[in-house]
């Protein structure tokens, strides 16, 4: 049966907040959770970017759920830095979490001062990152001179089992590209037809892991609350590669995506008050071959949502 997960959205919600949320997405029956990872919101409306890393510690201590986290190492986070943090999660918490491995948004990484690269040395530069990450997870000594430079590093403290890395992918290109570095494959919700490519593109190239997909929703009692929500809150998102890649800030975000009328969100999210309808999407979403379905409610608020979707949603999906 496929994982029903939840997501847990730093740019939107208060760190305690999103902590009792997840606490209460438990409760309600979500059986997985993951987060982002980023410095900068998508848009100022949003108003929040939490530390994921110190949160995660509490999360996972304040529930029995597995979690991941989507993560861009190489230019904001040191691949050292993120090995280590990898290794004490996987140590302390054995078999509940992974880490989602992608080169990252001009938004979050231009903080460091270095310009943001071209997609190809990103790339090479993630490659080189996973490499240097794989390495200290196994217990090596790592010293590396490339597009990021490692001098004698090593991680002590390991976990008995090294942690799943998947690779994050939006394009059939890109996934099929994770194939061979990533031990599965996490994509962002798209038209059907979209996410097949997406997904033969991976197991054609050689891709046999776990596939997750992050799906983006908004649900309220009207119609009209819902799609008020998700223009709101999540217009800004409405954009693909390479804009969602290279704007290098919520306010630039929030300019492109002035003009944006609120019936162009349905492109992104999925937006309804029937709760039977969203019920009836993530089943065609988990036909398409996903392992795990991760849910973000694109609103700010969340239990209105998950003790929704814990009575009327998650039940219809557990069978056939």
């Amino acid at each position: 049966m496929t994982t029903i997960g939840f997501h847990a959205s730093h740019e939107q919600v208060h760190p305690t907040r999103l902590l009792d949320a997840v606490i209460r997405a438990e409760q309600a029956g979500f059986t997985a959770a993951m987060c982002s990872d980023h410095l900068a919101p998508w848009s100022e409306r949003q108003g929040h970017s939490a530390f994921a890393w110190s949160w995660l510690g509490a999360a996972l201590q304040s529930t029995s759920l597995p979690f991941g986290i989507v993560n861009a190492p190489g230019q904001r986070y040191h691949p050292a830095i993120i090995a280590q943090a990898i290794a004490t999660l996987s140590a302390m918490y054995p078999g509940r979490f992974w880490a989602a491995l992608g080169s990252g948004e001009n938004s979050n990484e231009h903080v460091t001062g270095g310009g943001w690269p071209a997609k190809s040395n990103r790339e090479q530069r993630l490659l080189e990152c996973v490499a240097v990450i794989r390495s200290l997870l196994a217990g090596e000594e790592v010293t590396h001179h490339g597009l990021v430079t490692v001098d004698r590093a090593r991680v002590w403290t390991l976990p008995d089992v090294a942690p799943t890395l998947l690779g994050a992918a939006v394009t059939d290109t890109t996934s099929g590209w994770v194939a061979g570095w990533a031990d599965g494959l996490i994509t962002v919700n798209q038209p059907a037809d979209d996410l097949k490519r997406v997904l033969a593109a991976y197991r054609e190239a050689g891709g046999t892991g776990t596939t997750a997909l992050q799906i983006h929703v908004s649900w309220a009692p009207t119609e009209a609350e819902a799609l008020h929500i998700a223009h709101d809150q999540w217009r800004s998102n409405v954009f693909g590669p390479p804009i969602s890649w290279d704007l290098d800030s919520p306010e630039a975000f929030d300019a492109a995506s002035e003009f944006v009328p609120p019936e162009a969100v349905r492109d992104s999210v999925f937006v309804s008050s029937d709760l039977g309808a969203h019920a009836a999407y993530l089943r065609e979403c988990a036909e398409l071959g996903f392992d795990q379905l991760y849910i973000h409610h694109v609103g700010q608020e969340q239990s209105r949502f998950i003790d929704a979707y814990g009575e009327h949603v998650l039940p219809r999906l557990e069978t056939p």
